[in-house]
C-alpha cells in the first residue's frame, strides 16, 4: 500500500491494520524517517514538494520491484509532503513476510531506493537561509548495491 499524504501517521495503528488481515506474517522489517536538526545547522523546517501522479506512480514501481525480489505478504510506505519540524515523521516504511530476512532485507532495499528515486524535493530552512537538498553520494551507493 502507498499512501502519500500531509498529515502525520500512526505507526501502531498502521501495522496493526495490516497485520490483523493476514496471521501468517512472521516478520516485519520497519523504518521510520524523521526530521533531524542537523550537525549545527540549526534547522528549522523542511518544506517537501512533489508532483503527486508522478510521485505515487514512482513509489508504487519501487514496491513492485521489492514485491518482485522478496516473499512478502505485503509492505507498506507511507511518505508526508508540506512543511515539517525536527522531531516530526516523515517516512514511514514496512514489509511484511513469513520470514524475517525478506521482511529486513526488502525494507532496506525500499528505504535506500525511496532516498534516491523517488521524487521528492526538499527545502531546508535553518538560521543561515533556505537551500535545497541535493542528492548525496553515500544514498546512491546505498541503492547500486541493490
Amino acid at each position: 500500500m502507498i499512501k502519500v499524504q500531509k498529515d502525520d501517521f500512526n505507526v501502531n495503528q498502521e501495522i496493526k491494520d495490516i497485520s490483523s488481515l493476514n496471521k501468517n506474517i512472521g516478520g516485519i522489517g520497519l523504518f521510520i524517517g524523521k526530521v533531524r536538526e542537523g550537525n549545527n545547522s540549526e534547522l528549522k523546517s523542511m518544506t517537501l514538494e512533489h508532483y503527486p501522479i508522478m510521485t505515487e506512480k514512482k513509489l508504487e514501481n519501487i514496491n513492485n520491484e521489492a514485491k518482485v525480489r522478496w516473499n512478502l505478504v505485503d509492505s507498506l510506505i507511507i511518505h508526508r509532503y508540506g512543511k515539517l519540524y525536527p522531531g516530526d515523521q516523515i517516512v514511514l516504511v514496512a514489509t511484511f513476510s513469513e520470514h524475517r530476512a525478506d521482511a529486513l532485507e526488502s525494507c532496506e532495499f525500499l528505504i535506500d531506493w525511496l532516498k534516491t528515486k523517488a521524487p521528492f524535493w526538499k527545502l531546508e530552512e535553518s538560521n543561515k537561509g533556505k537551500i535545497w537538498v541535493e542528492e548525496k553520494k553515500s544514498d546512491l551507493e546505498a541503492a547500486n548495491k541493490w
